[in-house]
């Protein structure tokens, strides 16, 4: 009855309610610890969002107004969204990667009265672009902060927290679109914190638990593991920005039990091990994993050399955040094959191409219903693509569910390449390159080609020392079981691959590097 009742008061309070109920509960207990050194409780931290909501009031920033930030993962990040919150603000997180042209777009969209960016971070100037969008947009002021110079005031001056019901949009979260617009998903305080229970659940998430926040806070998997933390009173570790020796050493020895969240991290993380006689991580339970599917191979090695059940993997989009997760008792088949099964309230179907419902088993278009689908599109001429006609939203990735509910991605609707006619899941592949010897990291795309439609092209990262030509790739994936019409026709050799904060591939980057290639002519 209690967790019934505290559930429906966070759908009135929202992340507010949940900030007030958490600092009476853990006060002294960590709740943010940053390698650049700030931190603070629990009870600190709704102290600290009181001040800087405090200070935002006094810059004329209330309920209903939309405040646009593009910050790095800070400390004063965090209580920034909780100060935004306790004033009943619609906030708009902009991922770092953004640039002008996409930074505008979001501001102007979304109707902002604040961005609030770094002065020069990572080598860019974030108040420079800031004050030349403003110039744009109608109305819209600017604010460079930096940690320890945001706003603060008297918390003795703010009007009461109003109740937030579960359908106001408190949240316009941007999708990381590469060449179209991006795409403005509306949230409210319900849709973005609903996975962070049920997750915490799946990777057994204690009070106390030392979770790795080391990708962009922006990201809306950071802001919900905001909720998490206040839901589980565990301890999020920051990093404002990764470094393959400095974020690993400091999550070691913070003792860290999730070390997440994707393929780039667990790389470093195994890489780190292999330097050591001791265990990097001593108190691992599990390697939480997001963003794009891990191959089973790099959950293998996780098993084998950090130790922890290894990588549990969730799947979902901004539109639909963690739609799905590993358990931390699942099968270790399933772990390394599998994204999980669905969260508690969600309904996950797959859908053939005519339309109809797949059996357990069959491949087709994963759809959802869920407390986390978002409320709808700010361009809402969006929507009626986006969901179905029974209402479920199109995800637009590939997936088997099988008997048992686990769901395995397949690829993209548009991550498919054709050639000759034949559909080639570029997931296929990549999964067989990442058992390769010698393949650290890996994509596969598809290149234009003038006579067979599209060719197959394998971009490789290789491990230290090793070596690889076209003809010893093909001979590795056709002892591996890759079928010849697959097989890749070139290869592309690189340092790192381009990424999103998420930690997906840009594919479209390596595609632009790399083709188009006509003048190749593949074998049939």
């Amino acid at each position: 009855m209690t967790a019934m009742i505290l559930s429906a008061e966070h759908e009135r309070m929202g992340l507010w309610g949940l900030i007030e109920q958490a600092a009476p509960r853990w006060p002294d207990q960590p709740m943010l610890v940053s390698r650049q050194g700030d931190g603070a409780t629990f009870g600190e931290y709704r102290e600290r969002v009181l001040a800087m909501a405090a200070g935002l009031a006094d810059l004329g920033i209330g309920r209903g107004d939309v405040v646009s930030w593009i910050l790095p993962t800070w400390v004063d990040t965090v209580v920034l969204a909780g100060a935004l919150s306790r004033l009943g603000a619609v906030q708009n997180p902009i991922i770092g990667i953004y640039r002008h042209r996409e930074v505008g777009f979001c501001a102007r969209q979304a109707g902002s009265k604040y961005l609030i960016s770094p002065g020069i971070f990572a080598g860019f100037d974030y108040a420079a672009m800031a004050a030349e969008i403003a110039v744009d947009v109608d109305g819209l002021r600017t604010l460079a902060v930096g940690p320890g110079s945001f706003p603060r005031g008297d918390p003795a001056r703010l009007a009461a927290a109003a109740a937030t019901e579960p359908g106001d949009v408190r949240w316009i979260c941007y999708t990381s679109g590469t060449t179209a617009d991006p795409k403005g998903a509306k949230h409210s305080d319900l849709t973005v914190g609903a996975f962070g229970r049920p997750m915490a659940e799946r990777l057994d998430v204690q009070p106390g638990d030392r979770y790795s926040l080391t990708f962009p806070f922006p990201h809306i998997g950071g802001i919900g593991l905001l909720f998490m933390a206040l839901e589980r009173g565990c301890t999020h570790l920051l990093d404002e920005t990764v470094d393959p020796e400095a974020t690993v050493r400091f999550l070691s020895e913070q003792g860290c039990t999730h070390a997440g969240t994707g393929t780039p991290f667990y790389l470093m993380y195994l890489a780190a091990q292999q330097q050591l006689d001791r265990p990097l991580f001593g108190d691992l339970k599990v390697c939480p994993g997001g963003g794009a599917p891990i191959p089973p191979a790099i959950h293998r090695r996780v098993v084998a050399e950090l130790g922890g059940v290894g990588v549990a993997s969730g799947w979902g989009l901004t539109e639909a955040p963690v739609l799905t997760n590993g358990a931390v008792d699942d099968p270790d088949e399933k772990l390394a094959s599998t994204e999980g099964r669905a969260l508690p309230g969600v309904d996950l179907i797959t859908v053939a191409d005519d339309g109809t419902r797949c059996a357990p088993g069959a491949e087709g278009e994963l759809r959802a219903k869920g407390p986390q689908v978002m409320l709808g599109y700010m361009d809402s001429s969006l929507d009626s693509e986006a969901f179905d006609s029974d209402g479920y939203y199109r995800t637009g990735d590939l997936g088997i569910i099988d008997a048992d509910g686990y769901v395995t991605i397949t690829g993209r609707l548009k991550d498919i390449i054709i050639r000759h006619g034949e559909n080639i899941s570029a997931k296929e592949v990549e999964d067989l390159l990442f058992g390769l010897d010698g393949i650290a990291d890996a994509a596969v795309i598809g290149l234009p080609h003038e006579r067979t439609g599209e060719s197959v092209c394998a971009v490789v990262v290789l491990a230290a020392g090793a070596r690889v030509t076209l003809e010893s790739l093909a001979a590795a994936l056709a002892d591996a079981g890759l079928r010849r019409q697959a097989t890749p026709e070139s290869v592309e050799i690189v340092d790192a691959l381009p990424r999103n904060p998420a930690g997906k591939v840009l594919k479209r980057e390596l595609q632009r590097q790399f083709g188009p290639s006509s003048t190749r002519d593949p074998q049939d």
